[in-house]
């Protein structure tokens, strides 16, 4: 791996609570991502995986600690976001979504064509090309999604479990089509998913986070070579092998989340 892409340091988030007391979200954590890995974290609900995502797009500011995003080409965006909800725009072809980051920034109009019809065919929608959201599939519009954040071609794509909604079916798909356009891109990534299956099939480490407050307890390479057959990938022992350990890793904070809900 090259040079480092995003350095949190220290990082603490703390909101205030709905009974005047501070929630404590993010608790000291530190992460380095290098320029070009594909980074996954995973974590318990209410751990913070979103919060941290959100600081590191600069959606959020940290409460203490440090997030140090490096920028190396001025005239492309430093980062898009892809959420778990579709956010595609209703009012616009799938065309003018997947161009819509390069409108903004004042990309010729050939070029932005380019781009689309380039990204159009990649994601397989060549025949919907001039369709609107409505008339897509939630898992053709969540292909959108991503087509559009490859377009705009950020320095950094950061992923909010953007599959979690979908069939098992549709998510097998899509996790395909986002490691073949990655493969070519080799865009850096954070991604974050509830799935230990995802995060060991897409991601270059597996990054687990305590339960609330998050913090680090676990960096976890992913050493299968890229690139990746999903299908194969999951039949291989060493995936299980691998599935058991981080789980292993996650399930004590999984049911330590749980007792917290509980009010245990």
């Amino acid at each position: 791996m090259s040079e480092e892409k995003v350095a949190i340091s220290g990082l603490y988030k703390i909101f205030d609570g709905h009974d005047k007391r501070k929630v404590v979200a993010l608790q000291n954590v530190n992460l380095s991502v290098p320029t070009g890995q594909f980074v996954v974290i995973v974590g318990p609900s209410g751990c913070g995986k979103t919060t941290l995502l959100r600081i590191v797009a600069g959606l959020e500011a940290p409460t203490a600690g440090r997030v140090d995003v490096y920028q190396s080409d001025r005239s492309k965006p430093v980062n898009s976001m892809i959420f778990q909800e579709q956010s595609v725009f209703p009012w616009m072809t799938v065309r003018n979504n997947i161009e819509y980051g390069l409108r903004m920034r004042g990309v010729p109009k050939r070029a932005r064509a380019e781009t689309a019809d380039y990204y159009i065919k990649k994601i397989g929608l060549s025949r919907f090309a001039n369709a609107y959201p409505h008339q897509l599939s939630g898992g053709m519009k969540q292909r959108v999604s991503v087509a559009r954040a490859f377009a705009n071609d950020p320095e950094i794509l950061l992923m909010d479990e953007p599959f979690a909604a979908l069939d098992e079916q549709n998510k097998i798909l899509l996790q395909e089509e986002l490691l073949r356009i990655w493969e070519e891109t080799k865009k850096t990534v954070i991604f974050i998913t509830h799935s230990i299956d995802e995060a060991i099939v897409l991601g270059d480490r597996v990054v687990v986070l305590t339960a609330h407050p998050g913090r680090v307890k676990a960096d976890v390479p992913v050493e299968f070579d890229r690139p990746r057959n999903v299908y194969e990938l999951r039949a291989s022992p060493d995936f299980g092998k691998l599935f058991y350990h981080i789980w292993g890793l996650l399930k004590d904070e999984v049911m330590k989340a749980k007792r917290e809900e509980g009010g245990e």
